[in-house]
């Protein structure tokens, strides 16, 4: 029976071989003449619905003569015409400027052992020319753990390329590639503070290693504020981050997002996605040209940035929250920590000593209250930080306009020190 199964089995798989037959003098085997008349039946069904064909009757009226539908009228189409070729155009020039970073690099040390799991992980992301030097932006994430860099051309050529600087505090980084393609040019900054909700915004990068994708949306939102790297006594933010509904995706990080002028205005960071599906939710975050203009000159003269820093715990303050406190300002930022040795020790900062529940929650008080930074008001903690990193400098003195205790208005002279 093994050897008859086994015969059984090659007919199968073979689809034209016949089964073998009975030997001579032995009795034929009931079940196998079952199965070959079984799969004679399949095979013949099988030819004859092949080589069936339709021939109209002579009796099929003929249907009368239909025009194709007309094309939309060009009156109506110009306007989309002209962006199409807009974007044609886009992509033409600043494609070749964009490319795709191959990271080979060690597991973080504190991965668990997965058995089986190479010693080195790949990952992958974009990044974009910065100058005629062969430095290229892209995500400190994208590079922060690699031990070797591979970029790849529009064109499909590769090139080593070294680790210039990185700074975690903005998520930008600085690769450096020793040679060019032929006709490759920068890609020119634009202005980051001039953007607007409603812009068209063209993202160009690698989602999911698809070399060189172009997606198209609008800027849906300005100064938006990420979550950045943990330092010992405390989370630093990322602030300023333009929002767009182009389609980021995993492999995007690191890609310029592109004005219709082809400007650099962001480099795509961060996607919004739900909770517990990973799904994309059509919420894009990039880091504002702004930041690559103050930080990449920095990370290639230097391999570092530092960052403005006053040396405060904060927390925002909006009307709810002033009335449950019987607080006498409405906006601002409580003060409520002071880090010592720190510049706002030095200016005479006052922090917060005693607490109150507010909804459950301990709510320091008894603090000063920052109200405005250089006349300008202060509505909460994210629009300060991202006030002193758009405007100010390591070295900078600044004004901060304060509420004390007890409702006194006072001006304070704080010098910023570079982020510990």
């Amino acid at each position: 029976m093994r050897r008859l199964l086994a015969l059984v089995t090659a007919g199968l798989a073979l689809g034209g071989c016949a089964f073998g037959g009975s030997q001579p003098g032995q009795r034929p085997d009931p079940t196998a003449q079952a199965m070959q008349t079984e799969v004679a039946s399949i095979a013949q069904a099988q030819t004859l619905a092949t080589s069936t064909t339709h021939t109209p009757r002579p009796t099929d009226p003929t249907l009368p003569p239909v025009p194709h539908q007309p094309t939309i009228a060009p009156d109506l189409t110009d306007a989309l015409v002209s962006q199409e070729r807009l974007l044609v155009e886009l992509y033409r020039q600043a494609s070749p400027a964009v490319v795709s970073i191959d990271v080979l690099g060690a597991l973080p040390a504190d991965h668990p052992d997965v058995p089986g799991l190479p010693d080195s992980a790949r990952g992958q992301g974009s990044g974009f020319l910065y100058d005629d030097q062969g430095h290229i932006v892209t995500n400190n994430h994208v590079v922060e753990s690699a031990t070797q860099l591979q970029v790849r051309w529009s064109d499909g050529t590769t090139v080593m390329a070294d680790l210039v600087g990185t700074d975690p505090d903005s998520d930008l980084a600085v690769i450096k590639v020793r040679a060019l393609p032929p006709g490759v040019a920068p890609l020119p900054l634009g202005d980051s503070r001039a953007v607007a909700v409603g812009q068209t915004a063209i993202a160009i990068g690698s989602p999911f290693g698809e070399q060189n994708t172009l997606t198209v949306g609008v800027v849906s939102g300005m100064g938006r504020t990420l979550r950045g790297p943990t330092r010992s006594f405390g989370t630093y933010s990322i602030p300023n981050i333009i929002q767009t509904d182009a389609a980021i995706n995993p492999g995007n990080s690191g890609g310029p997002l592109l004005n219709i002028h082809g400007e650099v205005i962001g480099v795509n960071t961060a996607i919004a996605v739900s909770q517990g599906s990973g799904s994309f939710e059509g919420v894009g975050y990039a880091v504002p040209a702004s930041a690559v203009a103050r930080v990449i000159p920095a990370l290639i003269s230097q391999g570092r940035y530092d960052h403005p820093w006053m040396g405060i715990g904060m927390f925002p303050i909006d009307t709810l929250l002033a009335e449950q406190l019987g607080l006498s300002v409405g906006q601002g930022v409580l003060v409520t920590e002071v880090r010592p040795n720190s510049p706002a020790a030095r200016a005479g900062l006052q922090a917060g000593q005693g607490e109150q529940q507010v909804n459950g929650v301990p709510v320091p008080t008894g603090g000063d209250i920052i109200v405005a930074i250089d006349g300008q008001p202060v509505a909460d903690s994210d629009q300060l930080i991202g006030l002193l990193e758009l405007n100010h400098a390591v070295g900078d003195t600044i004004t901060l306009s304060l509420t004390r205790a007890g409702g006194a208005a006072e001006d304070v002279r704080l010098t910023l020190e570079a982020r510990p």
